[in-house]
């Protein structure tokens, strides 16, 4: 009885280490969970077997290779429950499951793209890039000298609307065990905001530090936190966020799977105050309007892509390929009515470099929506805008999807070797050789007037709209030789147009003159003809 007692006691003292590092949840539905399942049964096994050891019979019969029958019928029993394991995943499969797969995302094929995307408003655009932010935020935190030396910069930098702002958010994280301990009476005081529309970036000091983080130790440790509160739960990747006043919170997914780990779907989100370490658990349609994140971008792909191999049925999906679809190689967000939109191509399982259409999914609700747009790749796109300044060496971001002037348009930026934003480009998604490249320091609208006098050669008369203005304020500027014109009318309204469409006019205007105008509406209305009002027929 004693030889059995001490391999016990071990066991446990092993599996309450292994729980504190692993921190599986207890949910039979997690691979996690098996495994260390698993761990410590064959610990308890080895453990048990070795303290028979110092028994002589028993040492002469594992000399003479025969294993005691409780130990043969334990290993068994192990291989029994994996490949049972083994048999349920193979059932819950998309071999017999093809449908179930290609409706884990339901996708509103009827949507119109011109009606649910808003055209462009060059004020409220993420021009910013992830990797942009890093270098800002990072230069903000080099300022901070009494920070700097005791705290890192996470790389999370979570894209979200903050109060009708579109900015990136990121942590600041303990720089090792050292300065945990040296800090943690008063966690950390701040975390750093990166405007996603003209780049400024703000170390934000709280009155009080948060000590829940991925960083710290023990049980202040932001996933041994939430494993304790919530032993049965399986969590995603946690994203950081602010509330409407600049709270900061963790937002951690949480996960519920068909067989052991197979179909993953989002059950709701855990939102863990960073400060407090106070968490409240909320359901799919439950989840606060100021969460952006509740749904990991690299799931939605994966749903996107079970959608468009699937839809058609398993075999289909490996032989004839009819209608089989997968997502392109890249995605980016958009921020529309308060919450941000993955978007992302759809082209067909050839790989060419043509899309079929996009997707925009909210990421808090997983509404989805595809809109049927042949055209060019992400990374055609960029390789075309990259083309024309090959010269200088530039590198497109990941393009932005917009609405300009009612049709699909890419938007990316042109950075230079250490990162700093040069160009600006758009790219028409149905032709990516209609492509205009513009200095950045010329601003965003400039870039904008250059591409849609490119590619408007003629209007729509059926599109235009006759209007009376009085000039508030006029500026030029002028854009590969030729002159644009930025007009704002006594309802502050704007306007642009190219010195083309009114030679004899736009030069000699002045503010309170009143001119007729036709144009196509926008954020920003593109002037087809301008005339004074005397002119008139």
């Amino acid at each position: 009885m004693k030889n059995k007692i001490i391999p016990i006691i071990i066991s446990v003292l092993f599996a309450l280490f292994l729980w504190y590092f692993m921190l599986p949840p207890l949910n039979p539905t997690s691979p996690t969970f098996w495994l260390y399942l698993f761990m410590i049964t064959i610990f308890t096994l080895i453990a048990l077997l070795l303290s028979k050891i110092t028994e002589p019979i028993v040492l002469r019969r594992i000399n003479a290779s025969i294993l005691p029958k409780w130990f043969t019928r334990s290993i068994i029993t192990l291989g029994g429950i994996l490949v049972l394991i083994i048999v349920i995943n193979i059932a819950v499969s998309p071999v017999f499951n093809a449908s179930l797969y290609a409706s884990r995302i339901t996708v509103d094929e009827t949507s119109s793209f011109t009606e649910d995307v808003a055209p462009a408003d060059f004020s409220k655009l993420p021009l910013l890039d992830k990797e942009s932010s890093q270098k800002l935020g990072d230069r903000v935190m080099g300022q901070a000298t009494e920070w700097v030396s005791q705290f890192y910069v996470s790389d999370l930098y979570t894209q979200i609307n903050y109060n009708d702002e579109i900015i990136r958010v990121t942590p600041i994280e303990y720089d090792g065990i050292i300065k945990y301990f040296t800090n943690r009476s008063e966690g950390i005081k701040g975390y750093i905001t990166v405007d996603s529309t003209d780049g400024s970036a703000e170390l934000v000091t709280l009155d009080e530090g948060m000590h829940y983080m991925p960083s710290a130790y023990f049980f202040e440790n932001l996933y041994r936190k939430l494993r304790i509160s919530y032993p049965t739960t399986i969590f995603d990747e946690a994203s950081f966020e602010i509330d409407n006043e600049g709270h900061p919170y963790w937002i951690v997914p949480t996960i519920k799977y068909t067989g052991i780990g197979m179909r993953k779907e989002i059950s709701g989100v855990v939102i863990l105050d960073a400060v407090t370490g106070e968490s409240q658990k909320y359901e799919v349609g439950e989840i606060p309007s100021w969460v952006d994140h509740a749904y990991p971008s690299s799931l939605i792909i994966e749903q996107l892509d079970n959608w468009g191999e699937y839809k058609e049925g398993f075999i289909n999906s490996i032989f004839g390929q009819k209608n089989v679809t997968v997502t392109t190689e890249g995605y980016n967000y958009l921020v529309m009515d308060d919450d941000v939109y993955l978007y992302t191509g759809i082209t067909s399982v050839s790989n060419d470099e043509s899309i079929l259409g996009f997707v925009m999914v909210n990421l808090r609700t997983k509404e989805t929506h595809y809109y049927s747009a042949p055209g060019a790749k992400e990374y055609s796109a960029m390789d075309s805008a990259e083309g024309l300044v090959q010269d200088k060496k530039y590198v497109a971001t990941f393009p932005l999807l917009i609405n300009m002037n009612n049709k699909p348009t890419y938007l990316m930026s042109l950075k230079d070797n250490a990162g700093l934003v040069k160009m600006y480009a758009f790219v028409d998604v149905e032709d990516y050789q209609k492509v205009i490249v513009s200095d950045a320091a010329l601003g965003i609208e400039a870039a904008a007037t250059a591409y849609l006098d490119e590619i408007s050669g003629n209007y729509d008369a059926n599109n235009l709209q006759e209007k009376t203005i009085t000039i508030a304020d006029i500026t030029t500027a002028v854009i590969d030789g030729n002159t644009y014109y930025y007009l704002t009318d006594s309802d502050n309204a704007r306007y642009t147009a190219a010195i083309k469409d009114g030679r004899n006019i736009l030069p000699f205007l002045n503010i309170g003159d009143e001119v007729v105008i036709t144009y196509s509406e926008g954020t920003i209305g593109q002037i087809a003809t301008i005339k004074y009002p005397e002119d008139q027929e």
